[in-house]
């Protein structure tokens, strides 16, 4: 019961200032409407479409290409880190889990060239060109 006592006051705290926070923004906040207040909001542009209209393709083919690019380079931080720390790379190769350190370093260029032939490849594709 000690180990879970701070967990508790913990959530108990939470909820109090979010239930706080949002009861005083309710009581103190204006409350004041108008016909532009009530217009959906779309990115700081007036609404002109149906809201259920489709998107391109293209939109969707330039997003999910951008997470996969972003989660790729997120793949590099360890690396990196790794690579400028002297615990990193260094303490792996004298405990033995790696043979050494420019088989490290080959299997990142390695990965980095892969992405790199995914670029090319998607801007050969046209996927980057938007019509």
């Amino acid at each position: 019961m000690d180990a879970i006592l701070p967990v508790l006051l913990f959530v108990a705290i939470a909820a109090a200032v979010s239930v706080g926070l949002v009861v005083g923004a309710n009581l103190v906040g204006p409350r004041r409407s108008g016909a532009v207040k009530e217009m959906p909001y779309e990115s700081g542009m007036d609404p002109i479409h149906d809201t259920k209209r489709r998107f391109d393709v293209r939109f969707h083919l330039v997003a999910i290409t951008f997470l996969v690019f972003d989660v790729e380079l997120l793949f590099l931080y360890p690396w990196a880190v790794a690579s400028r720390s002297s615990a990193g790379i260094d303490a792996a190769v004298a405990e033995g889990l790696v043979s050494s350190r420019g088989l490290v370093f080959g299997g990142a260029m390695l990965f980095v060239a892969l992405v790199i032939v995914g670029f090319a490849y998607d801007w050969k594709k046209g996927v980057f060109r938007w019509r």
